[in-house]
């Protein structure tokens, strides 16, 4: 159980560092993601896109 959320938490991490990169192909503006404000700040939440990934990800892993 450790693993799946090591892997979440470094899925996550390399969305929002690739955030800029990635909001060309369309991910981070997927009807699921969060963008609000707080603090002062912009803070986003990928949740469609990080599941997107997973799915892909899942299913590279099985065919290979």
């Amino acid at each position: 159980m450790i693993r799946l959320y090591l892997v979440v938490f470094f899925v996550l991490i390399l969305l929002s560092w690739a955030a800029p990169w990635l909001r060309r192909f369309g991910l981070g503006r997927l009807p699921g993601d969060l963008h609000f404000r707080l603090f002062g700040r912009q803070w986003d939440v990928p949740v469609t896109s990080t599941l997107l990934v997973g799915v892909v990800a899942g299913l590279v892993a099985k065919f290979v």
